[in-house]
């Protein structure tokens, strides 16, 4: 490919392509026709003489020179953000994209309800929103704050400590009535129990089966803590969840409550080159803050020993 000159604006086509994987999500997100991507895509490796993406039936994967622009695109595309909040912030406000990437439960039953005041807040800012049983890789731009069960140990990451929550072991009334009171842990291998999906556990945290009881083996399960919860409502077995999830709930009892009790903590994330962007800032603090208020919800009782 002969080289030519740069165009600066085919980075954004760039960026998309390479953090969607495929040329239809993000024409999508660019809001363009998937035909002007690919010639925009096309325009950058002409210009570069360079071929940035290798076409897979699985979608559009990042040759080695693609891998040496990306952080230069990414970089640049901070320097950006940077630039327009410092020169133009104060009179643009808070404003742009911003997404939160978040498990599903705490997204769901927490998160969701309370997005509405963040986008009132902010008539110029769209939140994008994303509760999914899944870690949300910040470097790769999948999300600009995300909230995990585990604090990261490399990459350039900023944790937050949101706070610490407790589960419990919980049954349905109706189950209950079924199947008999639940009266030592030596009787729950017994009874169905409901948990995560083995290869899809994206977090050591969530394997709870070895705290509760030995021999305790799931006989249904899910991906999703919010269907594992639906799950339980409706009689199918017994499960561990959030007491921010269950506690509320009439028709939900728990289980052995003076002995199973686990506690695990929720962690924001943000990436160390984007965590200062106004839009970025002003959503994280607005989700500490919802969490601090609410603080029973996730610790209804005095502290107990971790397990």
């Amino acid at each position: 490919m002969a080289a030519g000159e740069f165009e600066w604006s085919d980075l954004r086509y760039f960026l998309a392509v390479a953090r969607a994987g495929k040329l239809t999500v993000a024409a999508r997100q660019l809001n363009v026709e998937h035909s002007t991507v690919g010639r925009r895509i096309g325009a950058l490796e002409q210009r570069l003489g360079a071929k940035l993406f290798d076409r897979q039936p699985q979608g559009y994967v990042l040759t080695a020179p693609g891998e040496r622009l990306l952080g230069t695109a990414e970089a640049m595309e901070t320097l950006a953000s940077a630039a327009q909040q410092e020169i133009g912030g104060a009179d643009l406000g808070v404003a742009g994209t911003v997404r939160i990437g978040a498990p599903d439960g705490f997204g769901t039953f927490f998160l969701a309800p309370r997005m509405g005041r963040l986008a009132a807040g902010h008539p110029e800012l769209e939140v994008q929103f994303l509760a999914m049983p899944r870690v949300f890789n910040l470097t790769k731009r999948e999300a600009d704050i995300a909230i995990s069960l585990s604090r990261p140990k490399q990459g350039r990451l900023h944790a937050r400590k949101l706070t610490d929550y407790r589960l419990r072991l919980y049954a349905s009334r109706a189950y209950l009535s079924a199947h008999g009171p639940i009266e030592t842990r030596a009787a729950l291998p017994r009874h169905t129990f409901i948990s995560y999906v083995d290869e899809l556990l994206y977090a050591p945290e969530l394997d709870y089966a070895p705290l509760v009881a030995k021999d305790l083996r799931p006989r249904v399960r899910s991906s999703s803590l919010v269907a594992q919860f639906m799950a339980v409502k409706a009689g199918a077995g017994i499960a561990v969840l959030p007491r921010f999830m269950a506690d509320g709930e009439d028709d939900l009892l728990p289980l052995l409550a003076d002995e199973v009790e686990i506690s695990r903590t929720f962690w924001l994330i943000t990436h160390a080159d984007t965590r200062t962007l106004a839009r970025i800032r002003v959503a994280a603090d607005f989700i500490a803050r919802e969490v601090q208020e609410a603080r029973t919800l996730f610790l209804p009782e005095e502290p107990r020993p971790r397990r």
